[in-house]
C-alpha cells in the first residue's frame, strides 16, 4: 500500500516550483487544518468554502466531530451517515458492498463528496465511492444541505458532504484501535501526528487501518449463490505543512484506501469480488498577501478505479477508471467584517473502462464570485459561478441567502439558490446506454428556516422546495442494453427537516425528523429508495470515565424502481454504545447495532445486516 501511494504521489503533479510561484488562496482544506487556531466556537468550512462562526452559517448543516465519531463505536461511514438528519443511504450488502447517500430526496449523483477539499466521484458512474472511505482515516464531517452549485459546481444539487482526514498538532502523538465483532468483523488504526513548534512550524499526520469481515449472503432470492460475502479494506492518510513564514504556509495531504468485497454473481462457484480504489493528493499554498488579502492555490488529483471479477476468464473482467486533475485559486478580501471571494478553478476528467469504444476526456473551467455579509443581527451571502465544459456546454448559478439574529440564541433565514448536475461518462458515451444529446440536470430550489441553540438545548426546522427539471432517467430504446438515458422528466423535491436536543444534567436527548415528499413529477410516482419519513430519537449518558446512548433510527416504506412496484418496508433499528476510559490514554468501547434483529431491505433482494455486536479498545484517543 505504501508503494501505491509514493508511485501515485511522483506522477501527481507537475514539480513542485510551480506550486511555489504562484500566490495562492484559502480553501476548505487550510481552514480544516487551521480552524481550531482562529476560534474556539464551533465552526462550518464547507458551506462558503470559509471559516465560520456555526451561528452565523445560513446554510442548513450538520457537524460530526471526531468525539461523536469516536463515541458512536461504528467502523463504517454509511452506518454513521444513516443516523443523520435529511440522510438517507442505500447498500448493496453488508459493510463493504456498493452503497449511496441521498440528501433531502435527491440521488447520489447530485451529492457532491470532498475529501479534504478535494471532489471524490466515479466519473462513469457519478457517484461517490462510499463503501471505500474509511471511517478510521477520517477526524470530521460536515454535510451541508441545499444547491451549492454556485460554490462547487456540478452535481451539488441536494448538498455537499466533506470529510476531513486526521491532522496533527502539539506534542508527538501515538494512537492506536483495534476491534473485533459480529460477523468475523475485525479493524486495526495506527497513527501517529504532532507538530514542531518554531519559527518555521511543520505539522504532519500519518495514519494507516486494515478492516475485514467475513460477511453475510448479500442476495437473498432464488438462484443466488448463498455463501458469505466479506470484504478486506487497507487504508493510508497523511497531512503535512510547513509555515515558511508568519501567514505563509505549504502542505501537503492524502488519502489512499483499497476495498476488496465480494458479491454474489448467480450460481456460479467463482468467487465474484469488486476492487475499488480511492485515492486523492493535494498540494497547497496558503499565504496572507495584506492584512485584509488571502489567497489559497490548491492542485489536486483524484482517482476512482472499479474492477469487476466474474470469472477467472479475463472476459469476466469490467474495468472502469476516473481520473480527476484540479486547480483551484481562491482570494479572499476582508471588507470590513464583511467577505468578497474571488474563485478561478480548472477541473480536467479522464476516464477509461470496458464498457466504452474510446479512452475520454473532458474539461471544466469555472469562474465564481461570492460576497458574505455580517453586520450586527444581519447575516447574508450572494455567490455566482460560470462553468464551462467541453463535453455539455455553460452553465450559470447563483445563490442568493439572508438571516437574523432575533437573539444571541435564535436565528431565522432564507434563500434561493440554482445547481445543476452534469451527465455521467455512461449518461454521455457508454455504447448501449448513453447519448450526446444528453444535457446537465437542473435545479431551483427555496428554503426557509428556524435555528436555535443556547449551548445546552437547540432546535432546527427547515423547509425546502427543490425543483428539478430535465431529469435523467432510463427509458426504453433499442441499444443493445434495452434501456438508456435520456432527459425527460422533472421532480420536486420537497420537505420540512426537524432536529432537536437539551441537555439535562448528565443526559442529552436528541431527536430528528424529516417529512419530504420527493416525486417525479412527470409520472406522479415517488423517487425510488426514498421513504417520505425518517428521523432517529435517542439519549446519552456522559459522567466520569462513562459514556453511553441509546438510539431508535426508524424509516417509512420506499419503492426500489421508479413505477413504485416493488415496495420496501419500513423499519426501526435500535442502537446502543458504550465506552469506558481507563485512563488518560486507554479506553475500551462497544457498540450493538440493530439490537432487536430487525430484518429489512433498503435495497430490492439485497440482505441487511442482522443483530451485530463491536468490541475494541483504543490508545491515545484524547
Amino acid at each position: 500500500m505504501t508503494s501505491s501511494v509514493l508511485r501515485r504521489a511522483s506522477v501527481a503533479f507537475p514539480p513542485l516550483a510551480i506550486v511555489l510561484s504562484i500566490s495562492a488562496a484559502f480553501s476548505p482544506l487550510s481552514f480544516a487544518q487551521t480552524a481550531s487556531d482562529q476560534s474556539l466556537e464551533p465552526v462550518v468550512v464547507t458551506a462558503s468554502r470559509t471559516v465560520q462562526k456555526a451561528s452565523d452559517v445560513l446554510a442548513d448543516n450538520i457537524v460530526i466531530t471526531a468525539e461523536e465519531i469516536q463515541q458512536s463505536g461504528q467502523t463504517s461511514l454509511i452506518d454513521l451517515l444513516q443516523k443523520k438528519r435529511g440522510v438517507e443511504i442505500t447498500r448493496n450488502g453488508g459493510a463493504g458492498n456498493s452503497s449511496s447517500v441521498f440528501l433531502r430526496g435527491s440521488n447520489s449523483k447530485q451529492v457532491v463528496l470532498l475529501i479534504d477539499g478535494v471532489r471524490s466521484v466515479s466519473s462513469t458512474l457519478g457517484d461517490a465511492t462510499w463503501s471505500a472511505i474509511p471511517l478510521s482515516q477520517i477526524d470530521r464531517v460536515e454535510i451541508v444541505f441545499g444547491p451549492m452549485s454556485s460554490m462547487y459546481g456540478a452535481d451539488a444539487v441536494g448538498g455537499v458532504i466533506q470529510v476531513f482526514t486526521k491532522k496533527g498538532s502539539g506534542a508527538p502523538r501515538i494512537s492506536f484501535s483495534a476491534g473485533t465483532g459480529t460477523y468475523g468483523e475485525q479493524v486495526v488504526s495506527a497513527g501517529v501526528s504532532g507538530s514542531v513548534e518554531g519559527e518555521h512550524r511543520i505539522r504532519y499526520a500519518l495514519n494507516t487501518a486494515h478492516e475485514q469481515a467475513d460477511g453475510f449472503s448479500s442476495r437473498v432470492d432464488a438462484g443466488q449463490n448463498p455463501d458469505k460475502d466479506g470484504y478486506r479494506k487497507r487504508s493510508m492518510s497523511g497531512q503535512f505543512s510547513w509555515e515558511l513564514a508568519h501567514g505563509h504556509e505549504l502542505g501537503l495531504a492524502f488519502l489512499n484506501s483499497r476495498n476488496n468485497a465480494e458479491y454474489d454473481n448467480g450460481l456460479s462457484t467463482y468467487n465474484a469480488h469488486n476492487i475499488a480504489d480511492v485515492d486523492v493528493y493535494s498540494l497547497y499554498s496558503r499565504n496572507q498577501l495584506t492584512e485584509n488579502w488571502s489567497s489559497f492555490l490548491q492542485l489536486s488529483r483524484s482517482y476512482n478505479e472499479d474492477r469487476s471479477y466474474t470469472s477467472a476468464l479475463r472476459s469476466g473482467l469490467a474495468r472502469s477508471d476516473s481520473k480527476q486533475d484540479q486547480i483551484s485559486w481562491q482570494n479572499d478580501f476582508q471588507l470590513g467584517t464583511d467577505i468578497f471571494q474571488l474563485l478561478v478553478e480548472r477541473r480536467e476528467e479522464n476516464v477509461s473502462s470496458t464498457e466504452m469504444a474510446l479512452n475520454r476526456g473532458r474539461a471544466v473551467n469555472s469562474v465564481a464570485m461570492a460576497y458574505q455579509l455580517n453586520h450586527g443581527a444581519h447575516i447574508g451571502s450572494a455567490s455566482v459561478r460560470y462553468d464551462n465544459s467541453s463535453a455539455y456546454g455553460s452553465n450559470v448559478t447563483g445563490s442568493i441567502g439572508y438571516g437574523y439574529h432575533l437573539s444571541k440564541e435564535l436565528r431565522v433565514s432564507g434563500s434561493v439558490g440554482t445547481s445543476f448536475r452534469a451527465p455521467t461518462y455512461n449518461e454521455l458515451y457508454r455504447v448501449d446506454y448513453g447519448s450526446l444529446d444528453n444535457k446537465p440536470e437542473k435545479g431551483k430550489n427555496a428554503e426557509v428556516g428556524l435555528y436555535y441553540d443556547d449551548g445546552k438545548s437547540d432546535f432546527t426546522i427547515a423547509y425546502y422546495h427543490n425543483q428539478i427539471t430535465d431529469l435523467l432517467t432510463n427509458k426504453t430504446c433499442t441499444k443493445g442494453s434495452g434501456t438508456c438515458a435520456y432527459n425527460v422528466n422533472k421532480a420536486l423535491l420537497e420537505g420540512i427537516s426537524i432536529g432537536a436536543g437539551n441537555t439535562l444534567g448528565d443526559f442529552r436527548l436528541f431527536g430528528t425528523l424529516d417529512l419530504q415528499d420527493p416525486r417525479d413529477k412527470t409520472t406522479n410516482k415517488l423517487l425510488n429508495r426514498r421513504a417520505k419519513y425518517h428521523g432517529a430519537v435517542g439519549v446519552e449518558y456522559a459522567k466520569g470515565p462513562v459514556s453511553s446512548g441509546v438510539s431508535l433510527a426508524f424509516s417509512g416504506y420506499r419503492y426500489d424502481d421508479a413505477a413504485n412496484k416493488n415496495k420496501l418496508g419500513g423499519y426501526a433499528l435500535l442502537n446502543l454504545q458504550v465506552g469506558y476510559d481507563l485512563n488518560n490514554d486507554w479506553q475500551l468501547f462497544a457498540r450493538w447495532n440493530n439490537a432487536l434483529d430487525k430484518k429489512y431491505e433498503v435495497a430490492r433482494n439485497y440482505q441487511t445486516a442482522g443483530s451485530n455486536v463491536f468490541v475494541g479498545v483504543r490508545y491515545g484517543f484524547k
